[in-house]
């Protein structure tokens, strides 16, 4: 726990034991307060683990006329090799060009609204509006482009390669920039002229005017509809709910078939609760919070564990099988995305482990008290059946 020790409002690195001593500077203040366990790491972290942590608010903006964008890859976060982020704002009509990558792209709209076009492989458009909570999941390789509507919109990308930039990808405007204008006359069946006024750079993003009703933007296809949809609505989505009330929604591609190469969780946790002690046997998990504050505890092998804050902005990492859990320290429910580099969710809950284990060997392994015992009698009641989540956590106070 962290001690109340402090000078004025500053908080100092002194234990409850005694351990540590006065900070009187330099120090930036404001980033302690931010950092709580970190300046006072607790009795049981031990051993050295990477940074488990970065903000995106630490990150760099890249400003265009139509919005922004930040990212969080291996750059910033160098452990989190398996997926990278990038936050991005569109103003209303703002447009993030027409382009393709070669990593699939998943993303969540955070904040208004937005329109999204793309074509697959077989020639078949698709065209959707698409809110807040809604998710979208392009194919390595299939072009598409994101358009801010009315409200303008905030989203989060998610690319399952950490060493990936967004600033890094194959855009229209470039591939035009640099072809001959010959090339371009003779490719489209028009005069050389019809480029005279094209891009002379990658535009990225760019501002436009807000575009008409989605009825008033449709293409004609004729290869009919992409089978499989591009876009998934996670928060229509029914939750499971814990008996706290806290909830999560899985998404994979046991219901968003589409999505291959990226499997997430939407967490809530209420004031008081925790995402109990688990860990996942398929990948690295790469965590996004959008609010609430939060602390979580990592456990590696050889007696390693450290203790990272979180907070609205946060990216959080946890390498494969590393155990932790994710406790809410605020007032307010912590929403967090858990994302894996993967078709598929799963994880394995300590606490059904326990539960579905002889109490005997579980007793002699621990030494622990009946209590403990009589608690893991209980314990399976609140096991939730559900494909790829065991358990979701029972409230602290149950």
């Amino acid at each position: 726990m962290v001690n109340d020790a402090n000078y004025g409002d500053v908080p100092q690195p002194i234990r409850n034991d005694g351990a540590g001593w006065w900070d009187f500077g330099p120090r930036d203040v404001m980033r302690d307060k931010e950092n709580p366990n970190m300046l006072v790491s607790p009795v049981t972290d031990a051993g050295s683990l990477p940074n488990l942590k970065f903000s995106f608010s630490d990150t760099n903006m890249q400003l265009n006329h139509g919005g922004w964008s930040r990212e969080v890859t291996v750059r910033q976060l160098p452990i989190a090799t398996t997926i990278a982020g990038v936050n991005m704002a569109l103003t209303p009509g703002g447009v993030r060009e027409l382009h393709w990558h070669q990593q699939a792209e998943w993303a969540i709209v955070l904040v208004g609204r937005a329109r999204i076009t793309s074509v697959d492989q077989n020639g078949r458009n698709f065209i959707a509006d698409i809110g807040v909570g809604d998710l979208w999941y392009f194919p390595p390789g299939i072009p598409h482009s994101i358009q801010g509507l009315e409200e303008g919109c905030e989203f989060l990308l998610v690319f399952p390669d950490g060493s990936f930039s967004d600033l890094n990808t194959l855009s229209i405007s470039d591939w035009f920039a640099h072809t001959p204008k010959d090339v371009l006359s003779a490719n489209f069946g028009v005069p050389a002229s019809a480029f005279d006024h094209i891009p002379t750079h990658q535009l990225y993003i760019f501002q436009s005017a807000v575009p008409g009703p989605i009825e008033s933007q449709q293409v004609t296809d004729p290869q009919g509809t992409i089978p499989l949809s591009f876009s998934h609505r996670l928060l229509a989505q029914d939750p499971i709910v814990t008996p706290g009330g806290s909830t999560v929604r899985i998404v994979d591609s046991n219901n968003f078939p589409i999505s291959t190469q990226i499997a997430a969780s939407l967490l809530e946790i209420k004031p008081g609760a925790m995402r109990e002690m688990h860990w996942h046997p398929n990948n690295d998990e790469w965590q996004y919070y959008i609010s609430g504050t939060a602390r979580m505890t990592v456990m590696a092998p050889n007696g390693t564990a450290r203790t990272f804050d979180y907070r609205a902005g946060d990216v959080g990492y946890v390498p494969r099988a590393f155990g932790h859990y994710i406790q809410n320290t605020g007032t307010q429910s912590v929403w967090a995305l858990e994302m894996f580099q993967s078709d598929r969710f799963e994880d394995v809950s300590l606490n059904q482990w326990m539960a579905l284990t002889p109490q005997q060997i579980v007793q002699q392994n621990l030494h622990v008290g009946p209590d403990f015992i009589s608690a893991l009698k209980k314990e399976k009641q609140f096991i939730v059946k559900h494909p790829g989540f065991t358990y979701y956590p029972r409230e602290a106070d149950q």
